[in-house]
């Protein structure tokens, strides 16, 4: 499904719009399946490709707003930092569509934070897979920079994009990286024009050039959408404005206008007009090179996407309709007032950087704090709230009434004794931590799971009424149970469970789940006993519910 999901994303790129409308549907369906039964990985992984989708496809970016939040809670919720990351910068990717540059630069500041410190790779996913997910992190954070015209910080991304997948790359992602390169440098060479750095312009041009031969031999072998046997810069526009802007000469002219009016890769049409453009000059057809860059221009009325290129576009249309001017020597105070605004616009970007360090450094104390803060409140041996946590959590649900009813679990292992017994604490310690990950992903996003003490855990769930409560907790009380024995050596669940009272304190509530608990137990355990009374009280107020078999809820019953 991943693998597919990519192919879709590659090709989405090039593509007309209604079959980019296709695609989007496609990868919907793909996100629904997974998100019915997939892993955590993989349901980031295709929430990722539905807001990428939705990112390059005309009028239906602002659909992947509530995509990335919902990428960015369930990243929290299950400790995915690079996918994190990552719908940061795709967030600012959103942003400079709506025209909203500082807060675009805000996004990528919070992703690189997070990249930052991503040195060690995540348990949960394989050392390769985890590298290209950090390559590709660090490349939606390139493009974002890229598009701002914040050169210098786009390279050090692009950088360490590319030694984040040197040892296993393949061609895809050399071609990709080989590409994005491409553009940045044709990119920044054009903006040093504009300030008159004439020379270093030229370095990256010429640059830019040689890597768009290097991309030849990788770009055969990719996921890219291509002709077979047909060279890449004769498909993909930006490798050949690359040959054109280092040495602008008639014999690019063909290919360069050939590829500006057929489908291409995003973001490259105002690199080939300018290259087109600057060929056509060369051979004298100034007027033809107006043309073209107008109707380009023309095009971008409603384009965002790229400020720092628009204004690339529109320096040159003034730079050619300058030199054919009849009087342009009129036009001399207009050319110096216009020198002038660039010169403040490189020393705004200069003041970009910055403020993009600042935040970048503001990001990263800030989740170090949160971490230190974080720790205080979270048990170190399966990562779950501690006792204090829950505490604050107990304390905050009984006071809201959007949570009630509250129900309140007490949780103890079966058998968990054997296993320290016979085994070794470790093997305990492993067996809690299987546990624990088991009874989270069991219950839903919201509800809570704490490590009481021991084998002990505590399950608060807001909103749900005992009934539907005892089938979320049945739920976990059977998974649990079917775990491979390696790694659960056999324990299973008793649960004791309550609805909070009005009024009542949070050692009665836990005291009357504990009794629960135990009539559980004495029932033969790995089942759910519930109480709505507290013991001594009078009246039974027991009931008893085997879980052996699955009850298998739907999920309207645990709202």
């Amino acid at each position: 499904m991943v693998g597919r999901a990519r192919e879709l994303i590659a090709a989405v790129q090039h593509t007309d719009h209604s079959e980019q409308l296709d695609i989007v549907r496609t990868i919907d369906e793909l996100l629904d399946e997974t998100q019915r039964r997939g892993e955590p990985v993989l349901v980031a992984q295709l929430l990722r490709s539905a807001a990428i989708a939705r990112l390059v496809t005309r009028g239906v970016a602002a659909e992947a707003e509530p995509l990335l939040d919902e990428m960015l809670a369930h990243t929290r919720r299950h400790g995915l930092s690079l996918y994190r990351a990552d719908a940061h910068a795709l967030r600012g990717r959103r942003l400079v569509l709506a025209a909203q540059e500082d807060a675009a630069l805000t996004e990528i500041a919070r992703a690189l934070a997070i990249l930052d410190d991503s040195g060690t790779p995540d348990m949960q996913m394989p050392r390769r897979e985890w590298a290209k997910m950090q390559s590709s992190a660090f490349i939606d954070c390139w493009l974002v920079l890229n598009q701002l015209g914040v050169y210098e910080a786009a390279e050090e991304v692009i950088a360490r994009a590319h030694q984040a997948v040197r040892e296993t790359a393949g061609p895809h992602e050399i071609t990709l990286q080989l590409m994005n390169r491409v553009k940045m440098l044709l990119g920044w060479a054009l903006r040093l024009e504009r300030v008159e750095r004439h020379s270093q312009a030229a370095t990256k041009f010429e640059t830019a050039a040689s890597m768009a031969v290097a991309v030849e031999a990788p770009f055969a072998e990719s996921l890219f959408p291509r002709r077979i046997g047909v060279p890449a810069v004769d498909q993909v526009g930006v490798l050949a404005a690359a040959l054109a802007l280092a040495d602008p000469d008639p014999s690019h002219s063909e290919r360069l206008q050939r590829l500006l009016t057929g489908p291409g890769y995003p973001h490259e049409q105002v690199i080939v007009a300018i290259a087109l453009a600057r060929c056509l000059d060369a051979e004298g057809r100034r007027d033809e090179a107006l043309k073209v860059l107008h109707a380009i221009r023309l095009n971008l009325d409603e384009d965002n996407s790229q400020p720092s290129m628009r204004l690339n576009l529109i320096r040159e249309l003034a730079r050619l309709d300058y030199q054919s001017h009849a009087e342009a020597e009129k036009l001399g105070p207009l050319l110096e007032y216009s020198t002038a605004l660039e010169v403040e616009l490189w020393s705004l970007r200069e003041s970009q950087m910055a403020t993009l360090n600042t935040r970048r450094e503001h990001e990263r104390l800030s989740a170090q704090h949160g971490a230190i803060s974080q720790q205080a409140l979270q048990d170190p041996l399966t990562g779950l709230p501690n006792r204090r946590a829950l505490d604050e959590h107990l304390r905050t649900l009984s006071a809201s009434t959007t949570a009630q009813p509250l129900a309140v679990a007490l949780i103890d292992l079966d058998g968990f004794k054997g296993v320290n017994d016979e085994h070794s604490h470790a093997e305990g310690d492993d067996v809690l931590r299987v546990v624990a990950s088991t009874l989270r992903d069991a219950l839903r996003g919201d509800d809570i799971v704490a490590r009481y003490g021991g084998d002990e855990f505590i399950a608060l769930l807001p909103g749900a009424p005992v009934s539907a409560a005892k089938q979320a907790l049945g739920r976990a009380v059977n998974a649990v149970s079917s775990l491979p024995h390696h790694l659960s050596h056999g324990v299973t669940l008793s649960v004791g469970l309550v609805s909070l009272r009005p009024q009542e304190r949070a050692d009665q509530v836990l005291s009357r789940a504990d009794a629960a608990m135990y009539q559980a137990k004495r029932g033969g355990g790995n089942q759910v006993a519930t109480a709505s009374t507290i013991p001594g009280e009078g009246g039974s107020g027991w009931a008893e519910v085997d879980l052996h078999a699955d009850p298998a809820p739907t999920l309207e019953e645990h709202p």
